[in-house]
């Protein structure tokens, strides 16, 4: 409840900070949140947009927030969330039974991710390389494989400026407008993560390995394949965040510039902080950053420069994630120390 008190503040402080910027440019900040809200919850179509918004958002989230229970500083998952989206697409060139077919590109794609993420784990356990240095690095690998491949072997013949479109067999069937049964493939793999981490014993290990690794050593954990564990299994929900991408949302393809794929990992690390990396606070954090993107072309109607609107985001995502962010801080200093202790 102090964390949810604590959260609650925070939303209020960062909105009182965006309607003041909205003020002082001459906007009626009350009118412009209203649209913003009406925009994403208004009724059941703009529902419907916002909760597909989040879906990938909550994957992408997990696979950040695993890592830090396990004592990791995963910033991989937009290159595994490429790699998900690219690998799902290609199995379009697949003959299979429907059913089949989405059942197979979903699994052809999170083992995408595990593999992505496996040379994180061999460099970080074997070498010590640390993991945001290795992420980045294999962030942009993806990027560019992903374009490549996009561009020069996936394009339409007839419309260049995206692939083709996965066959009608191999999408999520539509729930209501364009929200999708990937919602089950979102909150499942949210609900698994929480049932693991903190009801099986090998999330109990990852969680004691984050908090503290000599600890775990002692009491017989295996430090190592809980590392290994929490990035395998965030390779998978950020493979899948990407598969959703093409599976469950228009233009079922990638575009040319893979503007359609976002920076679902990126944003997935604020989506963590905002829910305290705590799988079931990701789904409300997922929802919320669903709310803000669906609601701005609502408040652009009412004369909002995008400029504005972006910095009313932030400085509202800012004041949500910094609680989160200061402890993990606050967390890390005293593990650097004593490492520098033992050296």
């Amino acid at each position: 409840m102090k964390r949810v008190a604590e959260t609650l503040t925070v939303l209020v402080l960062g909105i009182l900070v965006g309607a003041l910027v909205m003020a002082l440019w001459g906007r009626d900040p009350w009118s412009s949140y209203a649209s913003l809200l009406s925009g994403a919850l208004g009724n059941t179509r703009a529902l419907m947009s916002t909760l597909s918004r989040s879906l990938g958002l909550v994957l992408t989230g997990l696979t950040f927030a695993v890592g830090v229970r396990a004592g990791l500083f995963n910033i991989g998952a937009q290159g595994q969330m490429l790699l998900g989206a690219v690998v799902a697409l290609s199995c379009g060139l697949l003959r299979l039974p429907p059913g089949l077919h989405l059942v197979a590109a979903l699994a052809l794609s999170g083992l995408a991710g595990m593999a992505w993420a496996l040379p994180v784990a061999a460099l970080k356990l074997t070498r010590g390389v640390n993991e945001v240095i290795s992420t980045i690095m294999l962030n942009w690998v993806a990027h560019w494989l992903v374009l490549y491949l996009v561009i020069q072997k996936l394009s339409d013949p007839i419309l260049g400026q995206r692939t083709f479109t996965v066959p009608p067999g191999m999408r999520f069937p539509v729930i209501r407008g364009e929200l999708t049964w990937a919602l089950v493939l979102a909150l499942a793999t949210a609900l698994f993560f929480w049932w693991f981490l903190w009801h099986h014993a090998k999330g109990y290990e990852i969680r004691a390995a984050g908090l503290n690794p000599r600890a775990a050593t002692a009491a017989g954990i295996s430090v190592k394949k809980a590392m290994t564990t929490a990035l395998l299994l965030g390779g998978v929900a950020a493979a899948w965040a990407g598969a959703i991408q093409v599976l469950g949302r228009f233009p079922y393809a990638i575009t040319s510039d893979l503007a359609n794929l976002g920076n679902l990992g990126f944003d997935g690390i604020a989506v963590a902080l905002i829910g305290r990396n705590h799988p079931l606070g990701i789904l409300a954090g997922a929802f919320f950053f669903g709310t803000l993107a669906t609601g701005a072309a609502k408040m652009g109607l009412r004369g909002i420069p995008i400029d504005m609107i972006y910095i009313v985001q932030g400085v509202i995502v800012v004041f949500m994630a910094a609680p989160e962010a200061l402890r993990l801080v606050r967390l890390r200093r005293p593990a650097a120390k004593a490492k520098e202790v033992a050296r």
